[in-house]
C-alpha cells in the first residue's frame, strides 16, 4: 500500500489555490484503504476519463519540469511522484536550458529566423548557422531528456482513445495527443494510485471539438432534430449553400471584371507618380467558390454511443488491458472524471442548456454502467484564467450548478481548472512566442484554449481530480 502524500496549501504567487481540504485527503486514504479486500483480492478499480481536447491533452511531456521552480509544498510533491531523484533532472537543468533557449532566439530572431536569413551569404553567416543549429540539438536533447524521465507505473494501466492516438499499457508519458504528449490522465493515474490499494485501470474517450449539447448529447434528451438549434442550423446551412450557388453563378463576370480592373490598375501605375502610387490598390482577384459542406448535424450522441462502444470493449477485455485483473476478484468501476465544455460556451441554446445536460449525462452513465451513485468529477472549463471571467462563462456556471444538484449530493463534484494555470509559462507566452519560440518551447506547447500546452497545468490538475475522486469514494464507504 502506497501511503498518500502530505499536501499543504500552494503558495498563491505560484499558482492559485484551488480548494482543496487536505485533512478531509488523509481520512479520506484511511477509509478507503480500511474497508480494502485483503492483498490478491482486490478488484480491478476502472476510472473512466471522457471530453474533448483538453482531455486528450496537448501538453509536451517536458513542460512538466516547470514545475520545479515552484516554492510551493504541493507542487513539489508533484515533482517527486513524477520524477526520480536520480533522474538527472532539475531546477537548475531548466535554469540552465532557458538561458541556452534566449541565446537561440537572439540569435535567431525566433520562431523566424530571420536574424540569420537577413545576413548575406558567407563564412559569417556559415559559422552562425552551425552555432545555431549545435545550440537547438542541445534544446532537443533537453526535451527527450525530461520526457524520458517521467514516471511510468507499474500498478496503473491505461487504454486510451485521445483523437487518433490510439493506446493501452502501464501508464506514462504518451497518452495524450501523440507519443510526446499527456492530458489529465497522467497526474491522475499516479496520484489516484497513492489514495487506493490494488490494480487501476484507467478508460480514456476523447476528441477534440466536441460539444456536450450535441456531440456527447446523452439519450435521455430529446431528439436534437426536434430542437431550436437544429433547426437554426439547417437554416443556415442551407443559406450557405445558397450563396455558394449565387458566388458560382456570378464567378466567371468577377473574372472578366477583375481583369478589366487589373488592365486599368496596371497603366495607371506605368504613367502615376510615387505619390499616386502609393494610393492605387491592385485589385483583388476573385478565388474560385468553394462549396459548403454538407449538413451534417444529424448524428447528434455519436460520441456519447462511441465513448460507451470503446468502454464495453475493454470491460470485455479486462486481462488483455491489465495484467493483474482476477476474474474470480471482480472489477469495480470507482469513478467518472469529466473536463470539456469549450465547444458549447459559442451558442445561446449550446451554453444555457449545459447544466440540464450535465445532469442527464450523468444519470445516464450510471445508469449505463449500473453505478447508481457511481462517484462523478466534473472539471470546471477554465480557459478564462481569472475568477471573474470564469464566473462570466455560462458552461463554466452550469458545470458548477450541475454538480450541486441535491439529488447529486456526496457523490458529484466540481473541480476548477483555473486555478491549476501555469502562470509562470504564461509570463513567457505574453512576451511573443513567436520572438522568444524557444524559450517557450521550453515551458509551454500549445495555445491557451488548450491551456498553453502546459504539462505542469495538467499534471495538477489530474491530481486535483484524484483528491476530490478520492474524497467522494469515501464518502460513497462510508
Amino acid at each position: 500500500m502506497i501511503g498518500i502524500r502530505n499536501l499543504p496549501k500552494e503558495n498563491t504567487t505560484m499558482n492559485s489555490m484551488h480548494p482543496k481540504k487536505f485533512s478531509l485527503v488523509a481520512i479520506v486514504a484511511l477509509a478507503i484503504f480500511s474497508v480494502s479486500p485483503v492483498a490478491g483480492e482486490e478488484p480491478l478499480k476502472i476510472f473512466i476519463l471522457a471530453g474533448q481536447s483538453n482531455t486528450v491533452g496537448h501538453a509536451r511531456a517536458h513542460t512538466i519540469a516547470t514545475l520545479f521552480p515552484s516554492s510551493d509544498a504541493r507542487d513539489q510533491g508533484l515533482v517527486q511522484m513524477v520524477f526520480d531523484s536520480t533522474s538527472g533532472v532539475s531546477n537548475k537543468t531548466l535554469e540552465d536550458q532557458l538561458t541556452l533557449s534566449k541565446q537561440i532566439d537572439e540569435l535567431t530572431g525566433g520562431i523566424s529566423n530571420d536574424k540569420i536569413k537577413k545576413m548575406a551569404d558567407g563564412a559569417e553567416k556559415t559559422a552562425l548557422q552551425a552555432k545555431v543549429d549545435k545550440l537547438k540539438a542541445a534544446h532537443e536533447a533537453y526535451k527527450k531528456k525530461v520526457s524520458a524521465a517521467c514516471a511510468t507505473s507499474d500498478r496503473v494501466y491505461i487504454n486510451s482513445i485521445a483523437d487518433r492516438n490510439k493506446k493501452s499499457g502501464k501508464l506514462g508519458i504518451g497518452y495524450g495527443a501523440d507519443d510526446s504528449k499527456i492530458g489529465p490522465e497522467y497526474g491522475f493515474g499516479l496520484s489516484i494510485a497513492e489514495k487506493v490499494d490494488g490494480p487501476i485501470l484507467l478508460i480514456k474517450t476523447s476528441w477534440g471539438g466536441k460539444s456536450l449539447n450535441y456531440n456527447f448529447r446523452p439519450p435521455s434528451l430529446p431528439d436534437f432534430k426536434t430542437t431550436p438549434e437544429y433547426a437554426e442550423a439547417k437554416a443556415k446551412a442551407s443559406e450557405n449553400l445558397k450563396r455558394y450557388e449565387a458566388a458560382v453563378k456570378s464567378f466567371p463576370q468577377d473574372q472578366l471584371r477583375y481583369k478589366v480592373d487589373l488592365a486599368s490598375y496596371e497603366k495607371q501605375m506605368k504613367t502615376a507618380d510615387e505619390k499616386a502610387r502609393k494610393k492605387l490598390r491592385k485589385p483583388r482577384e476573385p478565388r474560385e467558390p468553394r462549396k459548403p459542406k454538407p449538413f451534417n448535424m444529424d448524428e447528434a450522441g455519436l460520441n456519447y454511443r462511441m465513448m460507451n462502444e470503446a468502454i464495453q470493449d475493454v470491460l470485455a477485455n479486462l486481462k488483455d488491458n491489465h495484467p493483474e485483473y482476477d476474474a474470480d476478484a471482480g472489477y469495480k468501476i470507482a469513478g467518472f472524471v469529466w473536463f470539456q465544455g469549450y465547444n458549447d460556451q459559442f451558442s445561446p441554446e449550446f451554453r444555457d442548456n449545459y447544466k440540464g445536460n450535465m445532469i442527464s449525462f450523468i444519470k445516464e452513465i450510471r445508469k449505463e454502467y449500473n453505478e447508481p451513485n457511481m462517484p462523478f468529477v466534473i472539471g470546471v472549463l477554465g480557459t478564462g484564467v481569472t475568477a471573474e471571467k470564469v464566473a462570466e462563462n455560462q458552461v463554466s456556471v452550469g458545470q458548477r450548478e450541475a454538480a450541486k444538484a441535491p439529488e447529486f449530493k456526496d457523490n458529484v463534484a466540481a473541480v476548477e481548472s483555473y486555478t491549476e494555470y501555469s502562470h509562470y509559462s504564461n509570463n513567457v507566452f505574453k512576451k511573443g512566442w513567436p520572438e522568444h519560440y524557444h524559450e517557450w518551447d521550453t515551458v509551454g506547447s500549445d495555445r491557451p484554449y488548450h491551456y498553453l500546452g502546459s504539462g505542469a497545468f495538467f499534471v495538477r490538475l489530474g491530481d486535483a481530480f484524484a483528491d476530490s475522486m478520492a474524497e467522494l469514494m469515501a464518502k460513497q464507504s462510508n
